[in-house]
Protein backbone atom coordinates (compact mmCIF):
# COMPACT_ATOMS: atom_id res chain seq x y z
CA UNK A 1 0.00 0.00 0.00
CA UNK A 2 1.07 3.41 -0.50
CA UNK A 3 2.30 5.74 2.20
CA UNK A 4 -0.52 7.60 4.16
CA UNK A 5 1.54 10.67 3.76
CA UNK A 6 1.75 10.53 -0.23
CA UNK A 7 -1.72 9.07 -0.20
CA UNK A 8 -3.22 12.53 1.78
CA UNK A 9 -1.02 14.78 -0.57
CA UNK A 10 -2.77 13.51 -3.53
CA UNK A 11 -6.23 14.09 -1.61
CA UNK A 12 -6.77 17.82 -1.80
CA UNK A 13 -9.59 17.77 0.94
CA UNK A 14 -7.31 15.91 3.52
CA UNK A 15 -5.58 19.81 4.06
CA UNK A 16 -9.03 21.42 4.89
CA UNK A 17 -11.28 18.64 6.56
CA UNK A 18 -11.12 16.06 8.79
CA UNK A 19 -13.20 13.61 6.61
CA UNK A 20 -14.95 11.06 8.26
CA UNK A 21 -18.14 10.12 5.85
CA UNK A 22 -17.11 7.75 3.35
CA UNK A 23 -20.31 6.20 3.28
CA UNK A 24 -21.93 9.38 2.43
CA UNK A 25 -19.58 10.98 -0.30
CA UNK A 26 -15.76 10.54 0.24
CA UNK A 27 -12.83 12.88 -0.34
CA UNK A 28 -11.96 12.40 -4.49
CA UNK A 29 -8.06 11.77 -5.24
CA UNK A 30 -6.61 14.94 -7.46
CA UNK A 31 -6.21 12.54 -10.26
CA UNK A 32 -10.02 12.37 -10.44
CA UNK A 33 -11.00 15.82 -10.77
CA UNK A 34 -8.38 16.08 -13.16
CA UNK A 35 -9.92 13.69 -15.56
CA UNK A 36 -13.27 15.39 -15.13
CA UNK A 37 -12.10 18.70 -15.55
CA UNK A 38 -9.69 18.21 -18.85
CA UNK A 39 -12.38 16.20 -20.40
CA UNK A 40 -14.76 19.28 -19.56
CA UNK A 41 -11.86 21.72 -21.16
CA UNK A 42 -11.61 19.37 -24.02
CA UNK A 43 -15.50 19.41 -24.94
CA UNK A 44 -15.49 23.10 -23.97
CA UNK A 45 -13.37 23.92 -27.32
CA UNK A 46 -14.34 21.00 -29.46
CA UNK A 47 -17.93 20.39 -29.09
CA UNK A 48 -19.80 17.42 -26.98
CA UNK A 49 -20.44 15.27 -29.58
CA UNK A 50 -16.32 15.58 -31.02
CA UNK A 51 -15.31 15.32 -27.95
CA UNK A 52 -17.08 11.97 -27.14
CA UNK A 53 -16.04 10.54 -30.15
CA UNK A 54 -12.47 11.52 -29.67
CA UNK A 55 -12.15 10.08 -26.25
CA UNK A 56 -13.92 6.94 -27.13
CA UNK A 57 -10.89 4.56 -26.09
CA UNK A 58 -10.15 6.35 -22.92
CA UNK A 59 -14.14 6.03 -22.28
CA UNK A 60 -14.48 2.70 -23.21
CA UNK A 61 -12.00 2.05 -20.07
CA UNK A 62 -14.59 2.64 -17.87
CA UNK A 63 -15.95 -0.59 -18.42
CA UNK A 64 -12.80 -2.38 -18.95
CA UNK A 65 -12.13 -1.03 -15.16
CA UNK A 66 -14.59 -2.33 -13.51
CA UNK A 67 -14.81 -5.63 -15.04
CA UNK A 68 -11.00 -5.93 -13.95
CA UNK A 69 -12.05 -5.09 -10.27
CA UNK A 70 -14.97 -7.60 -10.28
CA UNK A 71 -13.75 -10.44 -11.97
CA UNK A 72 -16.41 -10.01 -15.37
CA UNK A 73 -16.14 -8.79 -18.79
CA UNK A 74 -16.93 -4.97 -19.95
CA UNK A 75 -19.77 -6.43 -21.81
CA UNK A 76 -21.29 -7.11 -18.61
CA UNK A 77 -21.21 -3.92 -16.51
CA UNK A 78 -23.85 -0.88 -16.94
CA UNK A 79 -23.31 2.84 -16.52
CA UNK A 80 -25.85 4.13 -14.26
CA UNK A 81 -26.65 7.95 -12.72
CA UNK A 82 -26.83 5.95 -9.57
CA UNK A 83 -26.73 3.02 -7.44
CA UNK A 84 -30.76 3.67 -7.13
CA UNK A 85 -31.03 3.67 -10.46
CA UNK A 86 -28.83 0.60 -11.11
CA UNK A 87 -30.93 -1.41 -8.61
CA UNK A 88 -34.27 0.07 -9.82
CA UNK A 89 -33.81 -1.34 -13.65
CA UNK A 90 -32.43 -4.28 -12.17
CA UNK A 91 -35.91 -4.87 -10.24
CA UNK A 92 -37.65 -3.96 -13.63
CA UNK A 93 -35.74 -6.02 -16.03
CA UNK A 94 -37.18 -8.95 -13.49
CA UNK A 95 -40.33 -10.42 -15.20
CA UNK A 96 -42.59 -10.76 -11.66
CA UNK A 97 -46.12 -11.83 -11.59
CA UNK A 98 -48.72 -11.84 -8.76
CA UNK A 99 -47.36 -14.11 -5.83
CA UNK A 100 -43.73 -14.07 -6.31
CA UNK A 101 -41.53 -13.86 -3.81
CA UNK A 102 -38.96 -11.67 -2.99
CA UNK A 103 -36.37 -12.48 -0.25
CA UNK A 104 -34.75 -10.37 1.92
CA UNK A 105 -33.27 -8.90 5.37
CA UNK A 106 -34.47 -6.45 7.85
CA UNK A 107 -31.13 -4.71 6.89
CA UNK A 108 -31.74 -4.11 3.40
CA UNK A 109 -31.31 -0.38 2.45
CA UNK A 110 -34.09 1.88 2.61
CA UNK A 111 -35.13 2.56 -0.81
CA UNK A 112 -34.79 -1.21 -1.66
CA UNK A 113 -37.26 -1.65 0.90
CA UNK A 114 -39.44 1.09 -0.70
CA UNK A 115 -39.06 -0.49 -3.97
CA UNK A 116 -40.22 -4.02 -2.49
CA UNK A 117 -43.08 -2.48 -0.78
CA UNK A 118 -44.20 -0.75 -4.19
CA UNK A 119 -43.87 -4.30 -6.43
CA UNK A 120 -45.99 -5.75 -3.35
CA UNK A 121 -48.22 -2.96 -4.27
CA UNK A 122 -48.80 -2.34 -7.71
CA UNK A 123 -48.28 -6.76 -8.60
CA UNK A 124 -48.72 -8.78 -5.57
CA UNK A 125 -46.02 -10.04 -5.15
CA UNK A 126 -44.84 -11.55 -1.43
CA UNK A 127 -42.34 -9.41 0.47
CA UNK A 128 -40.26 -12.18 3.22
CA UNK A 129 -37.43 -11.05 5.24
CA UNK A 130 -34.84 -13.49 6.83
CA UNK A 131 -34.75 -14.12 10.25
CA UNK A 132 -31.29 -12.35 12.08
CA UNK A 133 -28.98 -14.26 14.15
CA UNK A 134 -27.83 -13.43 17.66
CA UNK A 135 -24.87 -12.00 16.80
CA UNK A 136 -26.81 -9.37 14.31
CA UNK A 137 -27.17 -10.00 10.40
CA UNK A 138 -29.04 -12.25 8.54
CA UNK A 139 -29.50 -15.76 9.72
CA UNK A 140 -27.67 -18.12 7.11
CA UNK A 141 -29.84 -20.74 8.31
CA UNK A 142 -33.30 -18.65 7.64
CA UNK A 143 -31.97 -18.03 4.64
CA UNK A 144 -31.70 -21.50 3.45
CA UNK A 145 -34.86 -22.60 4.84
CA UNK A 146 -37.08 -19.89 3.27
CA UNK A 147 -35.57 -20.58 0.10
CA UNK A 148 -36.77 -24.48 -0.01
CA UNK A 149 -40.08 -22.95 1.54
CA UNK A 150 -40.97 -20.25 -0.24
CA UNK A 151 -38.77 -21.33 -4.08
CA UNK A 152 -38.43 -17.17 -4.22
CA UNK A 153 -38.17 -15.22 -7.66
CA UNK A 154 -35.56 -12.80 -6.17
CA UNK A 155 -33.33 -13.34 -3.45
CA UNK A 156 -31.99 -9.75 -2.56
CA UNK A 157 -28.90 -8.96 0.08
CA UNK A 158 -27.08 -5.39 0.82
CA UNK A 159 -24.03 -6.47 1.37
CA UNK A 160 -23.17 -3.46 4.16
CA UNK A 161 -26.12 -2.15 5.36
CA UNK A 162 -26.09 2.01 5.46
CA UNK A 163 -26.66 2.06 9.07
CA UNK A 164 -24.76 -0.25 10.66
CA UNK A 165 -20.82 -1.76 10.24
CA UNK A 166 -22.17 -5.61 9.35
CA UNK A 167 -20.77 -7.34 6.77
CA UNK A 168 -23.85 -9.84 5.19
CA UNK A 169 -22.31 -13.33 3.42
CA UNK A 170 -23.30 -12.58 0.20
CA UNK A 171 -21.11 -15.35 -1.52
CA UNK A 172 -22.60 -18.35 1.35
CA UNK A 173 -25.85 -16.76 -0.20
CA UNK A 174 -25.00 -16.61 -3.67
CA UNK A 175 -24.13 -20.83 -3.49
CA UNK A 176 -27.52 -21.22 -2.40
CA UNK A 177 -29.13 -19.04 -5.83
CA UNK A 178 -27.06 -20.79 -7.51
CA UNK A 179 -28.08 -24.39 -7.02
CA UNK A 180 -31.53 -23.00 -6.76
CA UNK A 181 -31.29 -21.10 -10.24
CA UNK A 182 -32.72 -18.47 -8.21
CA UNK A 183 -32.11 -14.67 -9.12
CA UNK A 184 -29.89 -13.02 -7.33
CA UNK A 185 -29.48 -8.87 -6.63
CA UNK A 186 -26.37 -8.08 -4.44
CA UNK A 187 -26.72 -4.19 -3.41
CA UNK A 188 -23.16 -3.13 -3.06
CA UNK A 189 -22.65 0.39 -2.96
CA UNK A 190 -21.50 0.21 0.69
CA UNK A 191 -18.80 -2.26 -0.15
CA UNK A 192 -17.61 -1.41 -3.44
CA UNK A 193 -14.25 0.48 -2.66
CA UNK A 194 -13.54 -0.71 0.69
CA UNK A 195 -13.22 -4.40 0.30
CA UNK A 196 -12.23 -6.81 -2.87
CA UNK A 197 -16.16 -7.82 -4.52
CA UNK A 198 -15.37 -10.93 -7.20
CA UNK A 199 -18.82 -11.44 -8.72
CA UNK A 200 -18.25 -14.79 -9.66
CA UNK A 201 -17.75 -16.02 -6.04
CA UNK A 202 -21.06 -14.01 -5.24
CA UNK A 203 -22.57 -15.11 -7.96
CA UNK A 204 -24.87 -12.20 -8.44
CA UNK A 205 -27.07 -11.91 -11.25
CA UNK A 206 -27.07 -8.19 -10.59
CA UNK A 207 -25.05 -5.94 -8.67
CA UNK A 208 -24.94 -2.22 -8.03
CA UNK A 209 -22.90 0.53 -6.68
CA UNK A 210 -22.75 4.45 -6.70
CA UNK A 211 -18.84 6.05 -6.78
CA UNK A 212 -19.28 8.90 -4.50
CA UNK A 213 -19.09 6.54 -1.69
CA UNK A 214 -15.76 4.05 -0.57
CA UNK A 215 -14.84 4.43 -4.15
CA UNK A 216 -13.97 7.68 -3.71
CA UNK A 217 -15.33 9.25 -7.34
CA UNK A 218 -17.64 11.73 -8.41
CA UNK A 219 -21.19 12.20 -7.64
CA UNK A 220 -23.61 11.42 -10.10
CA UNK A 221 -22.58 8.04 -11.27
CA UNK A 222 -23.28 4.42 -10.47
CA UNK A 223 -22.95 1.44 -11.99
CA UNK A 224 -24.67 -2.38 -12.82
CA UNK A 225 -22.94 -5.59 -13.37
CA UNK A 226 -25.18 -7.86 -15.00
CA UNK A 227 -24.57 -11.46 -15.39
CA UNK A 228 -24.65 -13.70 -18.47
CA UNK A 229 -27.37 -15.74 -17.56
CA UNK A 230 -29.76 -12.40 -17.51
CA UNK A 231 -28.45 -11.23 -20.81
CA UNK A 232 -28.93 -14.61 -22.22
CA UNK A 233 -32.51 -14.98 -21.19
CA UNK A 234 -33.29 -11.45 -22.69
CA UNK A 235 -33.81 -9.61 -19.83
CA UNK A 236 -34.55 -6.19 -19.92
CA UNK A 237 -35.32 -3.18 -17.83
CA UNK A 238 -38.44 -0.86 -18.33
CA UNK A 239 -38.30 1.47 -21.26
CA UNK A 240 -35.12 1.20 -23.21
CA UNK A 241 -33.57 3.82 -25.92
CA UNK A 242 -32.40 3.71 -28.70
CA UNK A 243 -28.65 2.72 -27.01
CA UNK A 244 -30.28 -0.28 -25.60
CA UNK A 245 -32.03 -1.40 -28.36
CA UNK A 246 -32.54 -0.85 -31.98
CA UNK A 247 -35.84 -0.18 -33.88
CA UNK A 248 -35.27 -2.65 -36.85
CA UNK A 249 -39.47 -2.44 -38.25
CA UNK A 250 -42.34 -0.65 -37.21
CA UNK A 251 -43.46 -2.77 -34.53
CA UNK A 252 -40.26 -4.69 -33.47
CA UNK A 253 -37.05 -3.52 -31.82
CA UNK A 254 -34.09 -6.03 -30.25
CA UNK A 255 -31.95 -5.40 -27.46
CA UNK A 256 -28.31 -5.02 -27.63
CA UNK A 257 -26.37 -8.32 -26.94
CA UNK A 258 -24.60 -7.07 -23.71
CA UNK A 259 -25.43 -4.89 -20.31
CA UNK A 260 -25.45 -1.38 -22.28
CA UNK A 261 -29.09 -2.59 -22.76
CA UNK A 262 -29.66 -0.90 -19.18
CA UNK A 263 -28.50 2.38 -20.36
CA UNK A 264 -29.34 5.14 -21.95
CA UNK A 265 -28.08 6.82 -24.56
CA UNK A 266 -26.90 10.19 -23.15
CA UNK A 267 -24.32 9.87 -20.28
CA UNK A 268 -21.81 12.16 -18.19
CA UNK A 269 -18.87 11.09 -20.32
CA UNK A 270 -16.62 13.75 -18.25
CA UNK A 271 -17.96 11.67 -15.18
CA UNK A 272 -17.59 8.51 -16.43
CA UNK A 273 -13.15 9.24 -16.59
CA UNK A 274 -13.63 10.62 -13.33
CA UNK A 275 -14.70 7.49 -12.05
CA UNK A 276 -12.69 5.21 -14.09
CA UNK A 277 -10.09 6.97 -12.46
CA UNK A 278 -11.27 6.15 -9.32
CA UNK A 279 -11.39 2.64 -9.86
CA UNK A 280 -7.91 2.43 -11.10
CA UNK A 281 -6.38 4.25 -8.09
CA UNK A 282 -8.05 1.91 -5.97
CA UNK A 283 -6.69 -1.31 -7.71
CA UNK A 284 -3.41 0.48 -7.36
CA UNK A 285 -3.33 0.92 -3.99
CA UNK A 286 -5.18 -3.10 -3.78
CA UNK A 287 -8.90 -3.57 -2.61
CA UNK A 288 -7.08 -5.98 -0.20
CA UNK A 289 -4.82 -3.33 1.48
CA UNK A 290 -7.74 -1.08 1.54
CA UNK A 291 -9.97 -3.45 3.28
CA UNK A 292 -7.23 -3.96 6.13
CA UNK A 293 -6.63 -0.26 6.58
CA UNK A 294 -10.21 0.97 6.65
CA UNK A 295 -11.52 -1.90 9.18
CA UNK A 296 -8.35 -0.97 11.61
CA UNK A 297 -9.30 2.41 11.36
CA UNK A 298 -13.42 1.96 11.75
CA UNK A 299 -11.94 -0.96 14.79
CA UNK A 300 -10.45 2.05 16.47
CA UNK A 301 -13.18 4.54 16.75
CA UNK A 302 -15.46 1.57 18.18
CA UNK A 303 -12.82 1.64 20.46
CA UNK A 304 -12.53 5.59 21.22
CA UNK A 305 -16.76 5.89 21.29
CA UNK A 306 -17.17 2.85 23.68
CA UNK A 307 -14.82 4.93 26.52
CA UNK A 308 -17.60 7.90 26.35
CA UNK A 309 -20.16 7.93 28.90
CA UNK A 310 -23.48 6.23 28.41
CA UNK A 311 -22.59 6.09 24.37
CA UNK A 312 -23.46 2.71 22.36
CA UNK A 313 -21.84 1.50 19.82
CA UNK A 314 -24.73 0.00 17.54
CA UNK A 315 -22.52 -2.01 15.12
CA UNK A 316 -23.27 -5.89 15.13
CA UNK A 317 -22.27 -8.82 13.24
CA UNK A 318 -19.79 -11.34 12.95
CA UNK A 319 -17.64 -9.35 10.29
CA UNK A 320 -17.55 -5.67 10.78
CA UNK A 321 -16.32 -3.08 8.24
CA UNK A 322 -15.60 0.87 7.97
CA UNK A 323 -19.09 2.30 9.06
CA UNK A 324 -19.16 2.78 12.63
CA UNK A 325 -22.76 3.96 14.08
CA UNK A 326 -23.43 5.02 18.11
CA UNK A 327 -26.43 6.90 19.88
CA UNK A 328 -26.08 7.97 22.99
CA UNK A 329 -29.99 9.22 24.87
CA UNK A 330 -28.08 12.04 25.62
CA UNK A 331 -27.42 13.66 21.74
CA UNK A 332 -29.42 15.82 19.65
CA UNK A 333 -27.67 14.65 16.57
CA UNK A 334 -28.20 17.61 14.31
CA UNK A 335 -26.75 19.76 17.04
CA UNK A 336 -24.20 17.26 17.60
CA UNK A 337 -23.19 17.26 13.68
CA UNK A 338 -23.20 21.03 13.22
CA UNK A 339 -20.84 20.98 16.11
CA UNK A 340 -18.71 18.46 14.61
CA UNK A 341 -18.63 20.46 11.46
CA UNK A 342 -17.79 23.95 13.10
CA UNK A 343 -14.64 22.04 13.84
CA UNK A 344 -13.57 21.02 10.41
CA UNK A 345 -14.64 17.21 11.19
CA UNK A 346 -17.67 15.57 8.66
CA UNK A 347 -19.84 12.68 10.00
CA UNK A 348 -23.03 11.56 8.87
CA UNK A 349 -26.43 11.18 10.76
CA UNK A 350 -28.40 8.51 10.24
CA UNK A 351 -32.44 9.10 10.61
CA UNK A 352 -34.77 6.59 12.06
CA UNK A 353 -36.72 5.99 8.50
CA UNK A 354 -33.30 5.51 7.00
CA UNK A 355 -33.19 1.57 8.96
CA UNK A 356 -36.96 1.56 10.61
CA UNK A 357 -36.85 -2.43 11.78
CA UNK A 358 -33.23 -2.19 12.73
CA UNK A 359 -33.46 1.22 14.68
CA UNK A 360 -36.83 0.13 16.32
CA UNK A 361 -35.23 -3.37 17.50
CA UNK A 362 -32.22 -1.38 18.85
CA UNK A 363 -34.54 1.35 20.56
CA UNK A 364 -33.17 4.46 19.16
CA UNK A 365 -34.52 7.19 16.97
CA UNK A 366 -31.14 7.76 14.67
CA UNK A 367 -27.73 7.52 14.93
CA UNK A 368 -24.15 9.22 14.49
CA UNK A 369 -22.26 7.48 11.69
CA UNK A 370 -18.88 7.90 11.21
CA UNK A 371 -17.01 6.15 8.35
CA UNK A 372 -13.19 6.61 7.95
CA UNK A 373 -11.76 5.34 4.54
CA UNK A 374 -7.71 4.90 4.04
CA UNK A 375 -6.79 8.08 4.08
CA UNK A 376 -7.50 9.00 7.36
CA UNK A 377 -5.32 8.48 10.53
CA UNK A 378 -5.39 7.68 14.02
CA UNK A 379 -5.27 10.78 15.14
CA UNK A 380 -7.93 12.06 12.80
CA UNK A 381 -10.11 9.57 15.04
CA UNK A 382 -8.74 11.23 18.13
CA UNK A 383 -9.61 14.62 17.33
CA UNK A 384 -12.97 13.38 16.66
CA UNK A 385 -13.16 11.93 20.45
CA UNK A 386 -12.13 15.48 22.22
CA UNK A 387 -14.55 16.79 20.07
CA UNK A 388 -17.62 14.39 21.00
CA UNK A 389 -16.33 14.66 24.58
CA UNK A 390 -16.68 18.88 24.72
CA UNK A 391 -20.11 18.73 23.14
CA UNK A 392 -22.73 20.21 25.47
Amino acid sequence: MKNIKEIRSETPGCAHKNHLNSAGSSLVPKLVIDAILDYLKLETITGGYETAALKAKEISGFYKSLATMLNCEPRNIAHASSATEAYSKALSSIPFKKGDVILTTDYDYASNQIAFLFLQKKIGVKLVRAANNTLGGVNFDSVKKLIKKEDPKLVAITHVPTNTGLVQPVEEIGTLCRKKEILYLVDACQSAGQMSLDVEKIQCDFLSATFRKFMRGPRGIGFLYVSNRVLKNNFEPIFPDLHGAVWTKDNEYKLTKDAKRFEYWEKPYALMLGAKASVDYALGIGLENIERRVTHLANYTRQKLSKIENVRVLDEGEKLCGIVTAWNKNWNLSALQKHLRELNINVSVAPFNAAVIDFEKKGVDGALRISPHYFNTEREIDELFEAIINFK
